[in-house]
C-alpha cells in the first residue's frame, strides 16, 4: 500500500488520492480538519443522483459486495501512517493537522451496503487498537433515504454507542425542488419520518447544500418550506449545517449551477437561529 503525496484541499475530495480502494482522506470544511473517508460505493453508484454531485460517471444503483478484510487492512494502514508516520507533515497544512473523524461517505449512499453493520464493528475494532475509540467522531453522511428500514436504523444505533453522529441530507423540502436537485420522488412527510427515526437512534445534524440554478437563488417558497420543516424537527436534531458549492459538479447539469452568495446563506442561517436552531455556515 501507499498513500499520495498530493496536497489535500477542500477543493479536491478525490477518493483516488490515497491509492486505496475503500479508505481516503479529505480536508473537511464542516469537520474542521482531516477526515478519513470510508467509501463503500466504489462503483460510483447511488440511489440518488444529486445535480451538484462531484462523483464522476455517477450511476443509479447500490454498491458491490464489500471486501471486509481489505477495508480493515486499509483503515489500519492509513491510521498508522497518520498517527505514527509522516502523512500529516507531507499532505496536510499545519492549520488542518487535526484528525477529526472517520466518515462513512464516498461515492454513493453508504447505508445501501448490506455489510454496513459489519463495517461499523470493524471500524470500532481498529479504533480500539489505536486508542482512538470515543476520542474522535465516527460520522455517517447520508441522504437518509433508507432510514425507514430496521437494519439501517439499528446500525445507526450502533454508531451512537461509539461516539457517532449522523449528517442527514435535506437539500430541499418541496417535491418539485427535490426532484430537480436530488432527482428522486420524495414527499415531505417521508423526510420528516426518516429524520425523526435517525435522530432518535443517534445524534443527528441536518446538512443542506444551497446554490443557484440557471442564475436563480432558491425561491422564498422553498426557503420558507425548509425553515418550517426545521422548526418542526428542531427538538430532535443537534443542529444544521448549511453550505455552498466548494467543488465543481461532475453531473450533466453542472453548467446550470452557481455559487450562492454568503449573504444569502447567512440570511437563511439567521431564520434558523431565530428559531433557536444551532446553525453553522460554510461559504
Amino acid at each position: 500500500m501507499s498513500v499520495s503525496k498530493q496536497y489535500l484541499s477542500i477543493h479536491d475530495h478525490s477518493r483516488e488520492l490515497s491509492g486505496l480502494k475503500y479508505i481516503y482522506s479529505v480536508i473537511s470544511r464542516r469537520a474542521g480538519g482531516l477526515s478519513i473517508g470510508v467509501n463503500l460505493n466504489v462503483n460510483n453508484a447511488c440511489n440518488w443522483q444529486c445535480i451538484y454531485c462531484e462523483i464522476p460517471n455517477l450511476t443509479r444503483g447500490s454498491p458491490p459486495p464489500i471486501e471486509l478484510d481489505v477495508l480493515e487492512d486499509e483503515l489500519r494502514f492509513f491510521l498508522h501512517e497518520i498517527i505514527h508516520g509522516d502523512y500529516m507533515e507531507k499532505n496536510v497544512a499545519i492549520d488542518d493537522r487535526h484528525l477529526k473523524d472517520i466518515a462513512f461517505s464516498g461515492n454513493g449512499e453508504p447505508t445501501s451496503a448490506e455489510e454496513f453493520p459489519q463495517i461499523i464493528l470493524i471500524v470500532k475494532k481498529v479504533l480500539e487498537e489505536f486508542n482512538l475509540l470515543h476520542k474522535i467522531k465516527l460520522r455517517l453522511i447520508t441522504n437518509g433515504s433508507l432510514m425507514h428500514q430496521s437494519p439501517v436504523i439499528k446500525s445507526v444505533e450502533m454508531l451512537k454507542e461509539i461516539n457517532g453522529e449522523v449528517w442527514f441530507k435535506v437539500d430541499a423540502v418541496t417535491e418539485e425542488s427535490i426532484q430537480i436537485i436530488n432527482q428522486v420522488n420524495l414527499k415531505r412527510h417521508q423526510i420528516l419520518e426518516r429524520l425523526k427515526n435517525c435522530a432518535t437512534a443517534c445524534p443527528t445534524f441536518v446538512q443542506t447544500c444551497i446554490f443557484s440554478i440557471d442564475g436563480k437563488n432558491p425561491s422564498e417558497k422553498d426557503i420558507n418550506a425548509y425553515v418550517q420543516l426545521m422548526s418542526e424537527i428542531k427538538s430532535d436534531i443537534q443542529g444544521v449545517h448549511i453550505y455552498g458549492l466548494a467543488r465543481p459538479s461532475l453531473q450533466p447539469q453542472a453548467k446550470r449551477l452557481g455559487r450562492i452568495s454568503e449573504e444569502v446563506l447567512e440570511g437563511i442561517a439567521k431564520k434558523l437561529r431565530y428559531l433557536q436552531i444551532e446553525t453553522t455556515v460554510n461559504f
